[in-house]
């Protein structure tokens, strides 16, 4: 299966993405969101807010351990963590339905470029503060009645399209 011990993990190159987490509630979506980090090396995942941080049983029963894999970092606001991206030179989004949104499929990240994407709290989304204060924002097509998706399904979906564009057509 080729998988990476942790030291290996750590040291190898990484997507230029940063997942942040905007008040994600659920132990159980925070775990899941750091395993699909793990699985596309994603760079680091930012805990904003009243998300709970490792170590954490209710973490661990989904992340399988990669909460030990991924860098992580806990930010009292969302908004210290935008400001801190952009200091490095990250382009921030948002991932929110809004006005204006880069649909998700005529998105092509560029390389040689620092992405980090805000993900929202269960119910709420991102708050609109930190919409504002993004770069811009993607939002996923919904074909259906429901016009959301759980956080974990939806960091799914964005990590691979970096995923796709700046790493996996590399390897």
């Amino acid at each position: 299966m080729q998988r990476l011990t942790i030291d290996e993990f750590k040291a190898s190159e990484k997507l230029p993405l940063i997942v942040v987490l905007d008040d994600v509630r659920s132990m159980y979506n925070i775990g899941s969101v750091f395993r699909t980090c793990d699985a596309f090396r994603v760079t680091a995942v930012y805990l904003c807010g009243i998300c709970q941080t490792p170590p954490s049983t209710e973490i661990h029963k989904t992340a399988l351990g990669a909460e030990e894999s991924v860098s992580w970092k806990y930010f009292k606001t969302t908004l210290e963590a935008v400001e801190e991206l952009k200091k490095e030179g990250y382009f921030v989004y948002s991932v929110e339905q809004v006005e204006h949104s880069t649909k998700l499929q005529t998105f092509t990240p560029k390389q040689q470029q620092k992405y980090a994407v805000i993900l929202g709290n269960e119910v709420k989304g991102v708050h609109q503060e930190v919409v504002d204060a993004s770069d811009g924002c993607l939002e996923i097509p919904q074909l259906g009645t429901k016009h959301s998706m759980n956080v974990s399904v939806t960091a799914g979906i964005i990590i691979y399209k970096f995923a796709e564009n700046l790493f996996l057509n590399q390897q």
